[in-house]
């Protein structure tokens, strides 16, 4: 008897460990492709339509300066996805995860169940690295959105044969998602990331998506120019010939028509996923995450591609809904790099050692007003900044030159202040704080040179459309 009584004091002493390990938060991460930060109708933006996006936002806390800390090559998107999944910088971080902690891994070592779909630009050896389970994924940069050529992850550790996805990109990854969310009967929590390529290049969606915004009445953003003022040291990447110089009015808007087209029906999908999440009974539960890898100038600046260090290239949407998150928002700078730890100590998980994130629930609790105190953003060798909360200063290496906002008063970056007098100390300031900064990340770049370019930009007389 006395053997008895203390079996069943055992058992009951871990019923409450048992259970709250069962009733731990699922994550359902949801991550687009190339998104400005500005085209979340819920934060103002009134010529767009994310209802499904707007949902999350009315219940979640959003971040308005989250950013990619940049790029080391052309496709910005590979070191960005590297630095999220591994919560390590720029300069620190391998972009195709072969060695590093992996942060789906590590939810899976605690317990989580792993699944993916949608985009992987990190090769496929580090998918397998990553997720346990694996459908309709893309290893790749970008696709024919109609058409996109995706595997499986098998049970082995394999992929299957390439083949081509029979619907729009979008809804291929979606009916993943969902798949998975019915069909999933464990106990233990899980962890689903979904990578749209949308709305990269090439933009294309169905009916009605496709003719849903009508160009013509659609604004040009306030900073659109025909051509950048200057050669910035990547002028004529793949990105910026998509369309002809001098960027057009017509075309700039022709461009952002099907750019909103092709994220109101990404959003549409969005909203397939919650639902199931609901239908599922899983909604109450489960802590949802929305980014982007960074995003996108669109005709900003002269710019087209997200090869620059402006503000419309480098911060994107980013917001938490869940249970124990708030309803709220927050100017707190911060890099796409700290969601790693942020899901780790939301779901109790210890993170990896060695990692440069920082986990935001501070902020997202209340607790404190602000993150970083500056941020370092990158673009190869030939571009720096420093962004504060009131300032941003960039320097181009190449050609010995500066520029200096005052991003309080000029958040589009209008207002060139470097070459004031008024600002000369501060300019001085600034440049010692983006040394240090380069410092503390290990960025070896210099900021000047000893023999700079010619800084003109003559643009190609026949540049046509490279889709």
């Amino acid at each position: 008897m006395v053997h008895f009584n203390w079996f069943v004091t055992a058992i009951l002493s871990l019923a409450p460990v048992l259970h709250a390990a069962d009733n731990r938060p699922n994550i359902v991460f949801l991550f687009s492709d190339d998104q400005n930060a500005q085209t979340i109708a819920a934060l103002g933006n009134k010529d767009i339509k994310t209802p499904h996006l707007d949902s999350l936002y009315d219940r979640g806390f959003h971040f308005r300066n989250a950013f990619c800390m940049g790029g080391l090559q052309g496709a910005v998107c590979v070191p960005s996805r590297a630095m999220l999944m591994t919560g390590r910088s720029l300069f620190r971080v391998e972009e195709n995860l072969r060695t590093q902690p992996l942060m789906p891994a590590a939810l899976a070592k605690a317990g989580y169940v792993t699944y993916a779909t949608g985009k992987w630009h990190n090769g496929a050896p580090s998918f397998a690295r990553a997720f346990q389970h694996g459908r309709n994924v893309f290893f790749g940069g970008m696709s024919d959105q109609s058409a996109v050529t995706v595997q499986d992850l098998k049970d082995d550790g394999t992929f299957t044969a390439k083949r081509a996805g029979k619907q729009y990109s979008s809804e291929l990854f979606a009916d993943a998602a969902v798949e998975f969310l019915r069909g999933h009967k464990s106990e233990k929590p899980f962890m689903l990331y979904v990578a749209f390529t949308m709305p990269h290049d090439p933009r294309s969606s169905p009916p009605p998506y496709a003719t849903m915004y009508d160009a013509a009445r659609l604004p040009l953003p306030k900073n659109y120019l025909p051509v950048h003022p200057f050669r910035n040291g990547e002028m004529t990447v793949r990105d910026e010939k998509l369309l002809p110089w001098p960027r057009t009015e017509d075309a700039v808007k022709k461009e952002t028509a099907d750019y909103y087209g092709s994220i109101t029906f990404m959003d549409a999908q969005i909203g397939r996923i919650l639902a199931t999440l609901k239908e599922t009974g899983r909604l109450d539960n489960t802590i949802i995450v929305f980014a982007s890898d960074h995003g996108l100038s669109l005709g900003r600046h002269g710019l087209l591609g997200k090869q620059n260090v402006y503000d419309h290239a480098m911060r994107a949407p980013l917001v938490f809904a869940g249970p124990g998150i708030a309803k709220g928002g927050s100017d707190a700078m911060c890099y796409l790099l700290d969601i790693f730890p942020t899901l780790l100590d939301l779901t109790k998980v210890e993170p990896p050692k060695e990692i440069d994130g920082r986990s935001l629930v501070p902020v997202i609790a209340g607790k404190a007003d602000k993150h970083r105190d500056a941020l370092l953003l990158a673009y190869r060798d030939v571009q720096r900044a420093l962004r504060t909360d009131r300032w941003k200063l960039i320097v181009y290496p190449k050609i010995n030159r500066t520029q200096l906002f005052d991003i309080a008063a000029d958040p589009d970056e209008m207002n060139d202040l470097a070459a004031s007098a008024e600002h000369a100390g501060r300019l001085a300031t600034l440049l010692d704080r983006l040394k240090a900064a380069q410092s503390v990340f290990g960025d070896r770049a210099p900021l000047r040179s000893e023999k700079p370019e010619a800084d003109a930009f003559n643009p190609p007389n026949a540049a046509t459309r490279n889709r």
